[in-house]
């Protein structure tokens, strides 16, 4: 991509007013529209919300989506709304012991709000105050129990099963921090007591070790910054045995919604090791080589990010994707995401962007002023372009907010219009979710509020 040196945050002021009328449409057409008991909003199909039956791990964007919005501008009837639903239907994701996605979910509710309660943002209520805590502490424990063991520690297994470890888990071990920071921990048989703090570290250097690359001849397509959806271990000896995909085209090429899992997993996580005392870390797993670790796999998967994505900042799906070289020489253009050769996935695009943000913050507070500088206008070059048509979603009629999500393009899931090979022109609970969050996070930056981040629902304290 071509990063754009002179965009300022504030040329993009005026698009952010529009973005938050639409966004606020659709929760509401959704709301108004979907008949819950035939499960969660997945994905649109032409235009409309459909759900998708694999694993729950998207309700919790669409009543997170609404307490964003209300966070962004102050609108009750999204908090009413997005505080209701989480309170009456998200319990059993907190106990949900078959999906890897507790960082997604739970975090986009309980943990959003109680976000808004510490910030003085809804009333204090030292009951509901708890119930988000409780919700949150569990949550981490459950998502730690699904454990894996390697000769190197661990990682918690994806739903494919123990021999599972998936790059986008990267981000569920949010939840794992949150639960240790508030206290909690995981006992097991035996009462064993098993710290979420250290399971989450541990998650990280395999997720950094296994699921990225570093040209550093690790097997013939070691690329600096690659990434494998999926890495597949032997689970009687736990070896590493081979890179593997589920959503993309394979395990050495690389699916771009993965890489922008990685993008944002490690830079966030990054701030908030960056704030906690020495003391808090084992030996095993000290803060100096856990941070090291994670700044070498979030430098490289950005890198790798902007080397192969089109000069727009919207990426293919996947970067090996089969029929890419019937494009030309697609990096060298704008993005089509009406081609009829290979889908594009702006949800990747919305991911990354926050990411690239959040890390160039980071190396720019950290005295990298040129490298952070690089990392946070390549983000802000990718809100230009989804912050219009054709990816922002203006239609009334259709439910999304970003246009050109792709689900599973190898399961052929995604709808495609009549007279097209490819998915185009749809939504995903994901990608629309995202998009708030990033900018949001650029608009709190922008208003110079409290910086947006996971660990805003602590209390300062702890």
């Amino acid at each position: 991509m071509v990063v754009n040196y002179d965009l300022k945050a504030q040329d993009l002021e005026k698009q952010l007013q529009t973005f938050w009328q639409l966004s606020g449409d659709k929760i509401m057409s959704i709301k108004e529209s979907f008949d819950p008991s035939l499960g969660t909003p997945v994905f649109t199909v032409n235009g409309k919300y459909a759900t998708r039956g694999w694993t729950e791990w998207t309700q919790g964007f669409q009543y997170g989506s609404a307490v964003l919005q209300f966070d962004a501008t102050q609108e009750i009837p999204f908090l009413d709304y997005g505080r209701s639903e989480t309170r009456d239907r998200m319990a059993p994701h907190i106990s949900h012991i078959g999906v890897h996605d507790h960082g997604f979910n739970n975090l986009s509710t309980y943990g959003n709000l109680l976000r808004l309660m510490q910030e003085g943002k809804i009333p204090h209520n030292e009951w509901e105050m708890d119930f988000y805590k409780l919700a949150l502490k569990i949550s981490g424990a459950i998502q730690a129990s699904r454990w894996t063991s390697i000769p190197q520690g661990g990682f918690i297994h994806s739903f494919n099963g123990a021999h599972s470890l998936f790059v986008d888990t990267i981000r569920s071990c949010r939840i794992l921090m949150i639960s240790h920071k508030l206290g909690h921990l995981l006992q097991s048989e035996g009462d064993e007591r098993i710290s979420l703090l250290e399971r989450s570290l541990e998650h990280i250097k395999a997720t950094a070790k296994y699921s990225v690359f570093y040209g550093e001849g690790r097997d013939r397509y070691d690329e600096w910054g690659r990434t494998a959806h999926e890495s597949v271990f032997n689970v009687k000896d736990g070896q590493f045995r081979c890179p593997n995909s589920q959503q993309g085209y394979t395990g050495f090429s690389t699916w771009t919604r993965g890489l922008a899992w990685a993008m944002l997993g490690f830079s966030e996580e990054i701030e908030l090791l960056e704030a906690m005392p020495e003391s808090d870390f084992s030996e095993k797993n000290a803060k100096a080589e856990m941070l090291s670790i994670m700044f070498k796999a979030a430098k490289a998967t950005c890198d790798f990010y902007i080397k192969n994505t089109p000069i727009c900042g919207i990426p293919y799906w996947d970067t090996g994707a089969p029929r890419l070289h019937k494009l030309g020489d697609y990096l060298s253009r704008p993005a089509d995401p009406f081609n009829n050769i290979e889908p594009v996935d702006s949800s990747a695009a919305a991911i990354g962007a926050q990411g690239l943000l959040r890390l160039g913050q980071i190396l720019k507070n950290n005295g990298e002023a040129e490298l952070g500088t690089k990392y946070w206008q390549a983000g802000l070059t990718i809100l230009k372009t989804l912050l219009s048509e054709p990816y922002l979603s203006t239609s009334p009629n259709h439910q999304g907010l970003l246009l050109h999500s792709i689900y599973h393009h190898p399961n052929n899931w995604d709808y495609i219009p009549e007279g097209k090979s490819v998915s185009s022109g749809e939504s995903s609970q994901w990608g629309d979710y995202h998009f708030r969050e990033v900018i949001l996070y650029l608009q709190k930056w922008m208003n110079k509020e409290a910086y947006y981040t996971f660990f805003g629902c602590l209390d300062k304290s702890v």
